[in-house]
């Protein structure tokens, strides 16, 4: 309790001078001197080491990023997963990523491209402009002695080849093998590469032996030779679309001659199959099988392996069985793996969600693209980004993106040179009508877009055997 005089002071001074005020007035200043005052704070980077991908939203620093640089250290895998709805910058920073890279000698890439338009994938003005011919994988060019691969090509072991064979059966099945389906197509495998020495054993050989299999192989088993001729009919039917049905063409023939594998750039176009069609998974188990025999060398070459549309990986669980072990090159021979999906909801709630989860938890880095505010609550929760990120996620703007690169959380935006937009941004059909240009505006437009293309090959990618410095400016 206060004094009867200090009360009495109080009540006088208040009655000649007014309310005494305590509050301290504000201070006008500058952000320039504030600025002393409330440091500004910033999560840290990745490093200096590797390419540019553009800045950190809110420091404005520069972000860089390299899977190879980082692994070991900040980064326990170099596989990379891609995330977003279409239009939002993915497929610009495929392309800008990749072209940097190329700019290292040690590195090497190959693309699964399952999008494209005006009849060439989406990655075709880069292989024309870097001198490479795309593998263009397509049903009716290979009746017409087009790209064939071979599931039984000597370069594949006899252990990946039936692998191989068995996934192929599966995926186009939609369930795995029995028992006695899977004898019948071991024995039949293990005969034609005993009898056929003076070719390359090929799909038409394992759908003959399927049909009339040797009596060897039902006495190796102490069966009737009819049991094991109807054990293989589901499977020699299976395969014989890949013979004689709509996928004919493609791989019942010996290797195309001359494919070149030791490319910086190898690119698949599968833009002529439908990809909504079970043919797809089946491609890709085909080629990355192929790949994981014919190109992944202990050579201490970097290699990026980038896949289009990879929710045909990951939502069949006998095609992402194949890939986890490919995956599993990237730590002993220097593979980055990089899958490129819309909506992780796709996956993670199929068929497949087991082998889904086993591959998303070997990526390492995620990025997320803007998607609706369900979807992002569920992708939040799959690969555990923290709320703030999640909330931000529905109202990033194009070319913005929420980088996790081991738990290292971080908005960036994506940045664009002048001379690689005419290379990376190939959707002008969606966004120009015909009456955008006149045909002398169209055609200095296309000329302009060649020479961009040509001075950026000529200055950034021209020597691909140049400096490994791991830093691009």
């Amino acid at each position: 309790m206060r004094d009867p005089l200090s009360v009495l002071t109080d009540a006088f001074t208040s009655f000649l001078f007014g309310k005494v005020e305590t509050t301290r007035l504000p201070v006008r200043t500058s952000t320039g001197q504030a600025q002393a005052v409330y440091l500004p704070t910033a999560a840290p980077g990745l490093g200096d080491s590797g390419v540019i991908i553009g800045r950190e939203v809110y420091s404005g620093k520069g972000y860089i990023y390299d899977p190879f640089q980082l692994y070991g250290q900040q980064l326990p895998a170099p596989h990379w997963l891609v995330l977003g709805e279409s239009g939002n910058g993915k497929s610009a920073l495929e392309k800008t990523y990749v072209l940097r890279q190329l700019r290292f000698r040690d590195r090497q890439v190959v693309v699964l491209d399952a999008q494209g338009e005006d009849g060439v994938g989406e990655w075709n003005l880069i292989a024309q402009e870097l001198g490479i011919t795309p593998i263009r994988l397509d049903p009716m060019a290979a009746l017409d002695h087009g790209i064939r691969l071979n599931p039984l090509d000597p370069s594949i072991t006899t252990t990946g080849q039936l692998a191989l064979l068995r996934t192929i059966i599966e995926v186009a099945m939609g369930h795995g093998l029995d028992e006695r389906s899977g004898f019948a197509l071991k024995v039949a495998h293990a005969y034609v590469n005993e009898t056929i020495v003076e070719r390359q054993p090929v799909l038409t050989d394992i759908v003959e032996q399927l049909r009339h299999p040797e009596p060897e192989s039902a006495e190796a088993m102490n069966v009737d030779i009819d049991d094991v001729r109807a054990w293989g009919l589901d499977v020699a039917l299976v395969l014989d679309r890949l013979v004689d049905g709509d996928l004919r063409g493609m791989f019942d023939g010996p290797t195309t001659v001359g494919i070149d594998l030791d490319a910086p750039l190898i690119v698949f176009d599968l833009s002529h199959i439908d990809r909504n069609s079970i043919a797809m998974p089946i491609l890709m188990a085909i080629v990355g099988v192929w790949l994981e025999h014919t190109w992944i060398r202990p050579d201490r070459k970097k290699r990026i392996f980038l896949v289009e549309e990879a929710w045909h990986i990951i939502a069949s669980p006998f095609v992402a069985q194949l890939f986890q072990r490919l995956l599993k090159f990237g730590r002993r021979l220097g593979l980055s793996f990089v899958a490129v999906v819309h909506h992780l909801s796709d996956v993670v709630d199929g068929a497949a969600a087991k082998e889904a989860a086993a591959i998303l938890k070997m990526a390492s880095t995620r990025t997320v693209y803007a998607q609706k505010a369900d979807e992002a609550r569920a992708t939040g929760r799959v690969l555990g980004l923290p709320r703030w990120a999640v909330e931000i996620i529905p109202t990033l703007t194009p070319g913005i993106a929420v980088w996790d690169v081991n738990g290292n959380v971080q908005v960036v935006k994506h940045l664009v040179t002048e001379t690689e937009r005419p290379l990376v941004f190939t959707d002008r059909a969606m966004t120009e009508s015909s009456t955008d240009l006149t045909d002398d505006a169209l055609r200095a437009a296309e000329l302009e877009a060649e020479e961009r293309a040509a001075a950026f090959v000529e200055q950034h990618l021209g020597d691909l055997d140049g400096s490994s410095e791991s830093t691009v400016a």
